[in-house]
């Protein structure tokens, strides 16, 4: 018994000191040690745009070639229909969390952005996927994509059935329009569909392209992303206690109770990794761009930071290996 114990101890050992050596999470904290020591380090915005569209267009493109050689059945189908339970539920608790000590307008906004998803947390689980070699399914990018908007929508209905007077400007159905016509939510389906189409030969032919240089791309977008999220930390803590530790707690119970559903449905380590990275994860693009056409009255100082600042940062450097280790130590 003591010897499988401290067998485990080693594995789990191991696994965390791979995921802190992994060269994309590195540039990561790089990013944010510039930010801190007020380097000059900088990605261009249009070079930061623009791999941005490459992570989404090659996540999207692959996922569509793994649904290609999938037969639809039920695990794939359940998973859609969890994670848009996912994206409907959590915005529905965490807004009466947050209403407790925050205006229905901020309430609404945070909740909507933690009941979405982020998409390079995905990708940057995938990339851990990878690095782990273990495999998942490509309808995990549908999924995704699907998480997007709901959260969005009943973030929005709240604050107008909670609210004393309209705080919206914008009508349901230009929301539902403005989250379905999401730029990312647009190329990863678009993408996820143009792989679905391209035969195994048309998807060979850019391979180079959309796979093999992935990680380094990644790893580029990661240190924007680290320079970017160390500057909002600061401004964050002026908002007080509750905003941090909110921001620091609700991803894991939120990336534990997905994980919890999407065990009870697939027995795939990868699959259930993704699961809980989508539950945990806070939206830092779609959400803020649809809340301030919506509701511009919250305030993007608030729930943009918490995403991106606390949140994101967490569940990339603990929040990934914590999951795995849970799977493969408790779960399989």
């Amino acid at each position: 018994m003591y010897e499988e114990d401290h067998h485990r101890d080693l594995l789990i050992s191991s696994r965390l000191l791979d995921n802190l050596t992994n060269p994309a999470l590195l540039f990561f904290l790089l990013g944010i040690f510039a930010s801190q020591v007020k380097s000059d380090l900088k990605i261009p915005d249009n070079s930061s745009k623009f791999i941005s569209i490459y992570l989404l267009l090659s996540i999207g493109f692959k996922g569509g070639q793994e649904l290609a050689h999938s037969a639809l059945d039920g695990e794939i189908i359940w998973s859609m229909l969890l994670g848009i339970f996912l994206a409907l539920i959590v915005p529905l608790y965490t807004f009466f969390i947050l209403k407790t000590k925050l205006s229905i307008d901020n309430a609404g906004a945070i909740a909507a952005a933690y009941g979405s998803v982020s998409a390079v947390t995905f990708v940057t689980a995938i990339s851990f996927l990878d690095f782990e070699q273990v495999s998942y399914n490509g309808h995990m990018i549908a999924v995704m994509a699907l998480m997007e908007a709901p959260a969005i929508i009943v973030g929005v209905l709240l604050i107008n059935l909670c609210a004393k007077e309209k705080y919206t400007n914008a009508s349901m159905p230009s929301i539902i329009k403005h989250s379905l016509n999401n730029a990312s939510v647009l190329l990863i389906l678009g993408s996820m569909v143009i792989g679905f189409l391209a035969s195994e030969e048309q998807a060979e032919g850019i391979r180079p392209f959309t796979t093999d240089i992935f990680k380094g791309f990644l790893a580029v977008f990661l240190l924007d992303m680290g320079i970017t999220a160390g500057a909002q930390i600061k401004s964050l803590f002026k908002n007080g206690v509750f905003v941090v530790v909110f921001s620091t707690v609700i991803p894991f119970i939120n990336g534990l109770l997905a994980l919890y559903f999407a065990s009870l449905l697939t027995n795939s380590a990868g699959n259930m990794l993704l699961f809980a990275l989508l539950g945990a994860s806070a939206s830092y693009i779609a959400v803020p761009a649809a809340m301030k056409n919506a509701v511009p009255s919250a305030n993007p100082g608030l729930y943009l930071p918490m995403a991106l600042g606390i949140t994101f940062p967490i569940n990339v450097i603990i929040g990934i290996p914590f999951y795995y280790m849970i799977i493969t130590h408790f779960v399989i």
